[in-house]
Formats: C-alpha cells, sequence, structure tokens
C-alpha cells in the first residue's frame, strides 16, 4: 500500500500544461496514481510552499525547464474509492498553463519520459479525461490572451 492511500485528508497537488510553441509537455507518469500513463507534468504541494512556487518546482524537478507567467486554468478532484466506498486516494489538483522558457526538457523526478505533442495527438495516447479537458482549457485561454 502507497504512503497516501486512505488517506485521513486531501492532497493539494498541482499540474501545469506546459506550451512550446503549439506542442504541450507531458510526462510518462513512473509512479501511481496512473503509473505508465501520460500526464502533465506536476505534484505534491509542500508545507510552506504555494502553490505558484510548488508548480514551478515540481516542473523543474519533472522536466528541467523554467516557465513563463503561469495563468490557473482549473481546480479538479481525483477521488478514488474501493468496492466498499473508502477513500482510497483524494488529491486537489491545481492546474495551470505557461510558457516553457528556454532549454531542453529531460525527465527527471516522477517522470519515466517526457514528450512534446500537438493538442490533436493527444487522442492517441493513455490520458486521463481530465488531462484532455485541462489542455484543451488551456488552449482556449492561451488563444484568448
Amino acid at each position: 500500500m502507497a504512503e497516501r492511500d486512505y488517506p485521513t485528508r486531501p492532497y493539494v497537488g498541482v499540474g501545469v500544461v506546459v506550451w512550446r510553441g503549439e506542442r504541450v509537455l507531458l510526462i510518462r507518469r513512473g509512479h501511481p496514481p496512473r503509473a505508465g500513463s501520460w500526464s502533465l507534468p506536476g505534484g505534491i504541494q509542500e508545507l510552506g510552499e504555494t502553490v505558484r512556487d510548488a508548480a514551478r518546482r515540481e516542473v523543474r524537478e519533472e522536466t528541467g525547464l523554467e516557465l513563463g507567467e503561469l495563468v490557473l486554468v482549473d481546480v479538479v478532484d481525483s477521488l478514488e474509492r474501493d468496492a466498499f466506498g473508502e477513500v482510497v486516494r483524494h488529491y486537489t489538483l491545481v492546474d495551470f498553463t505557461a510558457e516553457a522558457a528556454a532549454g531542453e526538457a529531460r525527465p527527471g523526478g516522477d517522470a519515466a519520459a517526457i514528450g512534446w505533442f500537438l493538442p490533436q495527438d493527444l487522442d492517441h495516447l493513455p490520458l486521463w479525461s481530465e488531462t484532455r479537458r485541462i489542455v484543451a482549457a488551456a488552449r482556449r485561454l492561451r488563444e484568448q490572451r
């Protein structure tokens, strides 16, 4: 059983839709939840850290990249229950979007692999439905700016 399984409180997580040109950066998760699937770079907020600082740190740890301005996209609840209705995992995810600064992305931290994808390529990847929705919302925000 993982450390965060059957929690006594929700964990706050952050994710970032990172853009370079028309491509979005995704990581292949190396650990649960959703190990092996593609996801936004991100992770758990640490005590004393703002969500924006957490987002920048997690992207730096998982991809080596620095970010431009962070824009809030949405807040998502990730809630998993077992067959008895008990909460197995509960994350409150704060998702941002940002442009990648110059530099080469490389996998690190929880990222087993990384890749830059055009939005239409996401239909062919194993992605959580909320990740698809957040990327689409981030794209709309980006087009409005």
